[in-house]
């Protein structure tokens, strides 16, 4: 197939999902761990032509939902000070802190903007020199080459009013997390992002050490139908491996310039995750050589931990380890919805709340 409309054609997608109903010999519960796929399933309708045997969790693949409460309250310490502009993908503004979002900053007179990439905020504050510019380096390793290359830049230019608060975070700790506290699945819907630039190879462990199979998925709903039945094949025949369904973009090696680019400027480190806790060497904090440019460092005791209290009535952290869906919580379109998020899967399109709130509100 050449063509996006290929991937969405009906009887293709119909054909792959005849194959699944013939295959599934026992129940199969699967994860996938990618904002992008989750919205992709629920707006498609993918569970609704599946069989019963077919259980899919939405597991910790959205960037803007598993960045924690106290990186959230930094931001909006951060946006209170003098002379800086926060700037920001736009999702991450309306994520509720413990008492207020970066909107809600804004709206009070912060200096917050949102911007495509960071490269846009190395621009922003050359032209603004008498103010420091912050970035909020949130996402996998999706979105980490393109903030490395915004540190990497405004360092070769000797740009000294730019900085980056990293949140970003690598996703085969989470996935290792999930499996290792429990929640039962068969294997990983991998993704395709992530993998464009990692490459499958990072996810070769999980066959391997824990006996799950894992399929690097692209976005149409031929790509995830495919995967899926690669998964019931893996299962039924007792071979777990990682396979590469996403074939036009994903390589078992991966983006070998961006990885280099993000190995030059960040280092693993711990991380907090929403929903998952502090993971090991889960995190990508920028490299002492460029610590001139790391918002923590150059905030020190301005963005202190203000950790706060997660709403007690939100299952966020829940849905994100696959434990509780979406309509579980009590929240869930009614004092919670996309205009009014109480939690960080409301907010983002790549949230389950967020998903199930658009596509499928009363399942």
């Amino acid at each position: 197939m050449k063509f996006i409309s290929e991937y969405r054609d009906s009887r293709s997608a119909e054909a792959v999902a005849n194959a699944i109903r013939h295959e599934a010999r026992r129940n199969y519960t699967f994860m996938e761990v990618c904002g992008g796929h989750t919205a992709a399933i629920h707006r498609f309708g993918i569970p609704s032509i599946l069989p019963p045997e077919i259980k899919l969790l939405s597991g910790p693949g959205c960037p803007v939902c598993v960045t924690p409460l106290g990186y959230v309250n930094k931001a909006v310490a951060l946006s209170l000070e003098r002379d800086v502009i926060i700037t920001s993908f736009g999702d991450l503004i309306r994520v509720p802190g413990s008492s207020s979002s970066l909107w809600d900053a804004k709206a009070s007179g912060a200096d917050v903007r949102i911007v495509i990439s960071a490269l846009d905020a190395v621009d922003l504050a050359a032209a603004n020199p008498d103010k420091k510019v912050v970035f909020m380096g949130i996402g996998f390793e999706t979105t980490a080459p393109g903030t490395a290359a915004a540190i990497n830049r405004a360092a070769g230019e000797d740009l000294k009013n730019f900085c980056v608060l990293s949140g970003h975070k690598i996703m085969p700790p989470a996935m290792e997390a999930v499996i290792r506290e429990g929640t039962a699945i068969d294997g990983f819907i991998c993704p395709g992002h992530v993998a464009t630039i990692t490459g499958s190879s990072v996810f070769d462990f999980i066959p391997r050490k824990y006996g799950l199979g894992c399929v690097v998925s692209g976005f149409e709903p031929a790509d995830i139908l495919l995967s899926i039945l690669m998964l019931v094949r893996q299962v039924n025949s007792s071979a777990p491996a990682c396979e590469i369904e996403y074939s036009r973009v994903v390589t078992a090696e991966g983006n070998l310039k961006a990885k280099a680019l993000m190995n030059k400027v960040f280092q693993p480190e711990d991380s907090e995750w929403r929903g998952l806790g502090n993971i090991s060497l889960s995190g990508l904090g920028i490299h002492d050589a460029f610590r001139y440019y790391d918002a923590s460092v150059l905030f020190d005791g301005l963005t202190g931990e203000e950790e706060g209290e997660e709403n007690p009535s939100c299952l966020c952290g829940e849905v994100l380890r696959g434990r509780k869906r979406p309509s579980d919580c009590r929240l869930f379109a009614k004092s919670c919805t996309p205009e009014n998020p109480a939690g960080a899967c409301m907010v983002s399109s790549e949230g389950a709340c967020n998903a199930f709130y658009r596509f499928k509100k009363d399942a």
